[in-house]
This record gives C-alpha cells, structure tokens and sequence, in this order.
C-alpha cells in the first residue's frame, strides 16, 4: 500500500509542474504580445503626432523605435522604502533648468541573486495633476549605456501601490526626449542611480534615418 502510495505522487508532481509551467508560459505570452502593442503604439504616434519630438524631417524617415526582445524576467517586484519627511532637489538635466523633485524613497530589488538599490523621485511640477498621483520617476544607467543604449541613462515609469512593493517593468524603460531633439531638457540620472549591470530591456539607442 505504502508502495503504491509514492508512486502516485512521484507520477502526480511532475504533472504539478508542468501545470505550473503553462500557466506561467500563456501568461507571458500575453504580456508580450501587450507590449508589443504598446510599442507599435509609440512608433505610430512618433511618425504622426503633432507633440512628436520628431521634427518633420525625421518624421518623413523614420520607422521604428529599437527595442530589446521583451521579457518577463525584467519584470521587478521591488520592495519601496520611503524616506522620512519630504527633501526637494533641483535636478540636473541636460540645459540650465533645474526642475523640483522630491526624493521619495527607494527601491530594493535583486537581479540574479545580487540585491540593488535605486532612489525613487517624485516631479513636483506633475505630483497633483490628475492621473499622476501615484507617478514616480525612475532614472537610471547601466552597463548598455553608450553601447546599446542611450548613453546618458534612460528613464522607467513607476506607480504606488497600497503595499510596500511596487513593479518595476524594465521592458517599458525608455529614452529621454532630448536623445531625438536638443530643444528638449531632460533630467540627467544621478550618480547613485547605477545598476552595475547590462539591462537588456527595453529602448535601445536611437538611430537616425
């Protein structure tokens, strides 16, 4: 009887698993064919919109954003620490203007095992206007800087949660705006936001046409 007994779960944990497998399988599947979506989405509206930080030259040539292959295994779940009180910075961009952000906290998050640790700002500009509530700003570089990505860092959306962990999606990271046009000012990554890493997510280097 005992015999019979481990037999049945030797046949019956591997049938977990591969249970396990497919639902993890379909669910990224669906995440990226979202993301591509997305992505189609910028492309589209980067060769036709009138708020394009394309000039109308390179409207006429341009094709498609570059962007790393998606996946889910640059999809964080980062435990937020927010700081006591509510310091203000002007933050360095790439002009003269020094735009007011309240460092908000920190994210702490591992990535194939080793732990890392990036500040979190809020735009004060933005903090009150509808829909930005929860917005926080993730600058940061990495090792793909000036290589394949954009050398002076890009940029990640991130969102408040209820709890205490927030998702950091580094298949949505993207290029500031100045890297298309120099009319644009954009905040400069600070030192301390360096992941000593290659992130091979998300917008690579733009390239002109």
């Amino acid at each position: 009887m005992k015999t019979t007994f481990f037999l049945i779960i030797i046949i019956l944990i591997p049938a977990v698993n591969m249970h396990v497998f497919a639902q993890v399988s379909c669910e990224q599947k669906k995440y990226k064919s979202e993301l591509i979506a997305e992505r189609n989405s910028k492309n589209q509206e980067f060769k036709s919109e009138a708020d394009s930080p394309l000039d109308s030259t390179a409207k006429v040539h341009f094709k498609s954003l570059k962007y790393y292959k998606p996946s889910c295994n640059w999809v964080i779940n980062a435990r937020l620490e927010r700081f006591n009180g509510t310091d203000t910075i002007k933050m360095k961009t790439t002009t003269e203007r020094l735009p007011l952000y309240i460092v908000f906290g920190k994210v702490i998050f591992e990535i194939r095992g080793i732990t890392h640790e990036l500040t979190l700002f809020q735009n004060v500009g933005l903090m009150n206007k509808p829909g930005f509530e929860n917005y926080l700003f993730l600058p940061f570089t990495d090792e793909t800087n000036g290589r394949e990505t954009y050398g002076g860092g890009r940029y990640v959306d991130v969102y408040i949660t209820d709890n205490e962990y927030v998702t950091i999606d580094f298949n949505k990271c993207y290029n500031p705006y100045c890297v298309y046009s120099k009319k644009y000012s954009c905040p400069v990554p600070p030192s301390g936001n360096y992941l000593p890493l290659k992130v091979k997510a998300g917008e690579k280097s733009f390239v002109k046409h």
